[in-house]
């Protein structure tokens, strides 16, 4: 009876340890969501969002054109982007989008400072019509935060498209490579025209 009673309490405890190895994996899954953004060189827009509470990993790749399996050298039709994964406990998507309008110039959708060009030209794609909506809705606040007209902003809200993996060396290039990376980011003015557009307000 005893020895029964030993096997009977083993087998609740894996029972317990299979539930939570089996439940808590998908309970993070669900709460993990994905976002796309184009903005310019994708080294400073993941740069940039990667360091954001919530935030769990950020990827460059391509996306928003038709060619498939698109290269650094032959990205025809696609922008350079940015795909977040972010914990929606902790930051939200409309949060993220804040985050994404500052740390771009919401007027040039030409390039985008001294890249140019339809590659670098700002979109948010959207995933659905929550994403959709939110974006919609932050462009709107963005509006009346810099108090000028809604068709000022020159950012694209359109579904997204199947999103391409950059190579691996673009992958944390400011990480891997900061004198590099530091000396781009300061000769293209990404930052002065960044203050220069959001002030304070960023």
């Amino acid at each position: 009876m005893i020895l029964m009673i030993k096997i009977f309490r083993k087998l609740i405890v894996t029972c317990i340890l299979l539930v939570l190895l089996i439940v808590c994996p998908f309970q993070a899954f669900a709460e993990s969501e994905e976002a796309i953004f184009a903005g310019g060189c994708f080294w400073c827009l993941e740069h940039d969002l990667e360091v954001i509470d919530g935030v769990v990993s950020v990827e460059s790749g391509y996306s928003g054109g038709d060619l498939t399996n698109p290269t650094y050298e032959n990205h025809s039709g696609h922008q350079e982007v940015v795909k977040v994964s972010f914990d929606s406990n902790i930051i939200s998507y409309k949060d993220l989008l804040k985050q994404y309008w500052v740390n771009i110039d919401p007027f040039d959708n030409k390039g985008q400072f001294c890249d140019r060009g339809d590659s670098y030209k700002p979109v948010i794609f959207t995933f659905n019509q929550d994403q959709k909506r939110d974006a919609k809705e932050s462009q709107k606040n963005i509006s009346e935060i810099l108090n000028i007209p809604l068709d000022q902003l020159k950012v694209d809200i359109t579904d997204s498209k199947v999103f391409w993996l950059a190579e691996n060396y673009h992958q944390d290039f400011a990480v891997k490579n900061p004198l590099k990376y530091n000396f781009y980011r300061t000769s293209c003015g990404r930052d002065n025209r960044l203050k220069k557009v959001w002030g304070e307000y960023r």
